[in-house]
């Protein structure tokens, strides 16, 4: 069944020259997408079942072997984070069909839309895939690119500033990782990362830890971790609404992802697991004063998600089998509310005709679906029992309980504090924006109605991040058994090589 692998990066790639070749045809458009989005979720659930039954796929693109040709490499952890990655694209298509429904460009929807997100899908499956880091990334650079896209939408003073900013970040990102990449090549060779795992511990300590520190810098910047994260509050909330939730979601996670394939594949134990817990320490505290001092919904979430990027390098800076496994829940968990919470400030933004806390009042009272959408996420990114949000920082506290180092400590109580921050932060906006009386300046009924197709795809995953904490049972076993995977590279050093020379 290793034909399968390569589908998540294809599928979404043909159906963004098919929809570019449908250009003025919105309806066919939609239905292109809709079509590969769904086919490369169901591909990705049946990837994650045989990477879980059977152990890891790799194929070989081209018919040329590692570690001469390109990999791409389907285990425990990349087909979990494709499945959760194909489910959050469907829900955010399906809300941005609503949402030009809602705004009347049905018939006339900028025609670089779905394939700019096909695209940007692509590029997202492929990262997840990638087993060498010239893929890892290409797949990058593809989702950067439709992203600059994507981020101007419109093209009103606000989006072009904002990509500015963003558009030059990401270019010293990648001008920084792939400096990374020539050097990696010199001192060994190959970029192939089974075969590196084998030939960076031979390298000297100071070239290895270098070659960590740059590569780290790199995905740093990606993954908006403090001090390098100043860009993304300022890029994101100029966005359309599920522009702004697939950013949310999935952009900073696939660094993330990065930091965790290679902290883990190529640079064990290195002494750069301090750097990464100062680091989650720092990312967790200064993003959530951040939002707690906010006024606009968007701003506010945008700030909360780099906070919350510190408790996932908590769990990769910890090293053992417990933080590990957390962090893969917990990044599990966050795609899925962070983007919910994002689609429903456009639906605040909808009815409400702003996302300023002082523009807005009576949500509740107006809209109560749309305030159970906002609010249930709310307390699930807070980490209220019994959601997913508190189980995963539960099980990061219990593995940095059992560490038992100063910093872990340190960590443990920034990790409660940033929890409780949080809750004061998302009460703040039910207090304003819900609860209070409603603002007479506020759009009426009529003219703030929220589309059914905006608010099913929110609903949707409203359910989703219930549902994962029903069955947090299972996807612990699926992150322990990844996390387990991650510890133990020799087996993907076997299922990549095929028992090949390092």
């Amino acid at each position: 069944m290793t034909w399968l692998v390569p589908l998540p990066v294809v599928m979404p790639l043909l159906g963004a020259a098919l929809t570019l070749m449908m250009a003025g045809r919105p309806r066919a458009q939609r239905t292109v997408s809709l079509t590969a989005l769904t086919a490369t979720l169901l591909v990705s659930a049946a990837l994650l079942y045989l990477s879980t039954t059977e152990g890891t796929l790799v194929v070989a693109v081209g018919g040329w072997v590692a570690p001469l040709g390109i990999v791409l490499v389907a285990d425990e952890l990349a087909a979990l984070m494709l499945v959760v990655s194909a489910a959050v694209t469907v829900c955010v298509l399906v809300y941005s069909i609503g949402q030009g429904m809602a705004d009347g460009h049905e018939e006339t929807p900028l025609s670089v839309y779905h394939p700019t997100y096909l695209v940007l899908t692509a590029g997202v499956t492929n990262a997840f895939l990638a087993g060498d880091l010239f893929n890892l990334y290409v797949g990058f650079e593809i989702l950067l690119v439709a992203s600059y896209v994507l981020l101007t939408l419109g093209g009103t003073e606000n989006r072009i500033r904002a990509g500015t900013t963003y558009v030059v970040v990401s270019l010293l990102s990648s001008v920084i990782f792939l400096t990374a990449l020539g050097l990696v090549y010199a001192a060994t060779g190959t970029l192939n990362m089974a075969q590196l795992a084998g030939r960076l511990d031979a390298l000297p300590d100071g070239l290895r830890l270098t070659l960590q520190g740059m590569l780290l810098l790199a995905f740093g910047i990606k993954a908006a971790v403090f001090p390098l994260s100043s860009w993304l509050p300022d890029s994101y909330p100029t966005a359309p609404a599920p522009v702004t939730a697939v950013f949310a979601g999935l952009l900073t996670k696939v660094g993330v992802y990065a930091i965790v394939r290679t902290e883990t594949l190529l640079f064990p134990g290195g002494r750069a697991t301090t750097v990464l817990l100062i680091a989650a320490l720092l990312t967790m505290v200064v993003g959530i004063l951040g939002a707690v001092a906010q006024s606009d919904i968007k701003r506010l979430l945008s700030f909360t998600l780099v906070s919350h990027i510190g408790y996932l390098l908590f769990g990769v800076g910890l090293t053992s089998r417990l933080g590990l496994s957390s962090a893969i829940f917990y990044v599990v968990h966050h795609i899925t509310v962070q983007t919910t919470l994002f689609l429903a400030a456009g639906l605040i933004e909808k009815r409400g005709g702003s996302t300023a806390l002082d523009r807005l009042g009576g949500l509740a009272r107006l809209n109560p679906v749309l305030a159970l959408a906002f609010l249930i996420p709310a307390l699930n990114l807070a980490g209220i029992p019994p959601f997913s949000g508190f189980i995963g920082k539960l099980g990061l506290i219990e593995a940095g309980v059992a560490d038992g180092g100063p910093l872990a400590w340190l960590l443990v109580a920034g990790s409660v504090l940033t929890s409780l921050l949080t809750l004061y932060a998302i009460a703040r906006v039910w207090n304003l924006a819900f609860w209070r009386a409603p603002n007479p300046a506020m759009p009426s009924p009529a003219e703030g109605r929220c589309p059914p197709l905006m608010i099913v795809p929110t609903l949707a995953l409203v359910t989703l991040g219930v549902g994962l904490t029903v069955l947090a049972g299972p996807l612990f076993a699926v992150g322990d058994q990844a996390a387990g995977d991650l510890l133990h590279r020799d087996g993907y050093a076997r299922a990549v090589l095929g028992g090949g020379a390092p």
